[in-house]
């Protein structure tokens, strides 16, 4: 088999999952797209590996530290997001930035009018 064929399928994943991420809202499907990148890396590891004839397999190697990385990441991802979700009532990213940003501005503002009172 052709090194391109893995290579362009890596990219192809690659690239939805980046689509994912910059254009999703929902904080899941936000996590989903970052699976979908580490595993176009996770190809490209393996391709490579095979391809170089490595004898260490090495490429082989760091795909298993990926793999285990990426359990831990969705892991506490999941558990994130449903925290948020139950304090909240919504797991969008953009209303959970807003809402930060507020909370910052009237904990500002409340301590500027409680200095110029007293």
């Amino acid at each position: 088999m052709h090194l391109a064929y893995p290579a362009v399928l890596a990219a192809l994943l690659f690239c939805t999952g980046l689509y994912g991420v910059l254009a999703r809202r929902n904080a899941i499907l936000v996590l989903m797209s970052v699976e979908l990148m580490l595993n176009a890396v996770n190809l490209n590891l393996v391709t490579f590996d095979v391809w170089l004839r490595d004898t260490l397999h090495s490429g082989q190697a760091l795909t298993l530290f990926t793999i285990a990385i990426a359990a831990a990441e969705i892991g506490i991802g999941l558990a994130i997001v449903l925290a948020v979700y139950r304090n909240r009532g919504s797991s969008d990213i953009d209303r959970l930035r807003d809402t930060a940003e507020t909370d910052d501005a009237e904990t500002a503002g409340s301590t500027t009018n409680a200095e110029a009172t007293s």
